[in-house]
């Protein structure tokens, strides 16, 4: 069943939020005045294709549709979900909701890309109050996570955990506040450190890059992962956060920020912090820093992936979640025909495979065919809980042949078939595939090991059986072209 989002507002954000949805199976229906809006929503949605995929190690579903209307009636029409991203004047707020009010589905989601209003100004003169919640954010939305989640006290119950269910569906983290508050939570971190900067700057302290050096360089690191007060607890040492507190606390009294007063912005103090922005990135252009900045953000994410922590974690859950009813989650005994070639990656190729040539390292076709065994032998059994038993497959021998180029976001899929398995030996076969195209195969040889011992040893007698299952069922197809290769023979 296709789901609907509605997009009223089509700049920065309203883009990323139908970037977001679209990427994730969504169709999605948008209304934007502005005659530029096509253009703007399909430079953000390029960007969003080479950057989102390679997020994760699945491939993300069929893209939806993204349509556009000329009214807001004809935008909302069929839509579950509806995100109200308009210039932040309360007057054009509550008019907007009152069109969308009159011409949506009563049970659907009305959020609020709002960064500072408070949902109880945004539910003011509203049909239905309730419908109306904060749903904030971050900067791309199609990368970034998190958004805060603030009902108010108007919402129902059930309204807020559908909200929460179908946030956490697009992979986002929804951080429900139980009370309102102006600016919700992150952007009171936000304004605080930008107020204390612009005094920095007025002062001559820092120019603006030196105090974005000092956030890239230091503890804007630490928060990506961490946070604020894991951060602080670490910092306490063995005695933990009392030790933190007692040790620092007392500063907090001390003159060392101007948090409570701001400087005139005057035309001096605008040209100043422009020129120094200017001199500091304006050898690039806005897209281009989008790029460069999607880059850095799904480089650090995916290796806090491979730590599954922080927004990493997020993501191997949404992941799981993806995974879950398909063949790539299914065990041996669930695949119906045995002598078919089994699928055991579906993903898109991430930024960060891509090498200097523009194509596919090749270390990373070893990574996608190392992932495929490591698929195979979960399905077999061999997995987490018999890892830890003390058995597991080590690979012993390794042939890769590339034959085609693969490029960032290219879906590439691998089957895996066996060529022989009994005992404790395991013959492998890998074809991936971009489409019809075959780009590359590759071969393994593994043999089951003890892992007391580190010696060869006979694996469980149901993996034996399920592994045999395949081998047994597959003996009758072709030799696959390839098999057995040495390296510098004939093509």
């Amino acid at each position: 069943m296709s789901k609907t989002a509605a997009i009223i507002g089509g700049g920065v954000i309203g883009g990323g939020w139908a970037a977001r949805f679209a990427l994730n199976g969504w169709n999605v229906q948008v209304f934007d005045p502005d005659p530029q809006a096509e253009r703007k929503i399909a430079e953000v949605m390029g960007n969003a294709r080479r950057s989102m995929p390679g997020l994760t190690d699945v491939a993300l579903p069929e893209e939806g549709t993204i349509s556009f209307h000329a009214s807001i009636v004809e935008a909302v029409a069929g839509a579950s979900w509806i995100q109200e991203s308009v210039p932040e004047r309360l007057d054009i707020k509550h008019k907007t909701f009152a069109k969308v009010q009159a011409a949506c589905a009563p049970d659907a989601v009305i959020g609020s890309s709002t960064s500072g209003f408070k949902p109880s100004e945004l539910q003011q003169g509203a049909a239905r109050p309730e419908q109306i919640m904060v749903a904030h954010p971050f900067n791309p939305v199609y990368l970034l996570p998190l958004v805060e989640l603030v009902p108010g006290n108007d919402n129902t119950g059930l309204l807020v955990e559908k909200a929460m269910t179908m946030l956490s569906a697009l992979g986002m983290y929804p951080l429900h506040l139980k009370k309102e508050i102006d600016a919700h939570v992150a952007d009171r971190f936000l304004e605080a450190v930008w107020r204390e900067a612009l005094w920095l700057v007025k002062d001559g302290i820092a120019s603006t890059e030196e105090i974005d050096n000092a956030i890239r360089y230091g503890f804007g690191i630490r928060w990506a992962q961490m946070g604020l007060f894991e951060t602080y607890r670490v910092a306490g040492g063995e005695a933990g956060m009392k030790h933190f507190m007692a040790q620092f606390g007392p500063c907090l009294s001390w003159p060392w920020t101007k948090l409570m007063d701001v400087p005139e912005f005057t035309d001096e103090l605008v040209d100043l912090i422009a020129g120094q922005s200017d001199a500091q990135s304006g050898m690039h252009s806005i897209r281009e820093l989008e790029r460069i900045r999607d880059n850095n953000l799904v480089t650090m994410m995916r290796g806090l992936k491979t730590q599954d922590w922080g927004a990493g974690a997020l993501m191997n859950a949404h992941e799981k979640q993806m995974r879950a009813g398909t063949v790539l989650a299914a065990r041996a005994d669930e695949i119906e025909d045995p002598a078919a070639p089994v699928l055991t990656v579906h993903r898109a190729v991430p930024l960060d495979w891509v090498d200097y040539n523009g194509h596919m390292n090749e270390a990373r076709y070893l990574h996608a065919f190392g992932d495929a065994t490591d698929r195979f032998m979960e399905m077999i059994g061999c997995d987490a809980a018999y890892i830890a038993s003390g058995g597991s497959y080590f690979t012993a021998e390794t042939h890769i042949r590339h034959l085609d180029e693969a490029h960032a976001g290219d879906v590439i899929e691998v089957t895996t078939r066996v060529l022989a398995g009994a005992g404790k030996k395991m013959h492998l076969w890998h074809e991936m595939r971009i489409g019809e195209r075959l780009v590359a195969t590759g071969e393994h040889f593994l043999l089951h090991v003890s892992l007391a011992t580190r010696k060869p040893s006979a694996p469980s007698p149901e993996i034996e059986a399920a592994l045999a299952r395949f081998a047994q069922a597959q003996a009758t197809l072709p030799q696959p072209d390839g098999a057995g290769r040495a390296v510098g023979a004939p093509r």
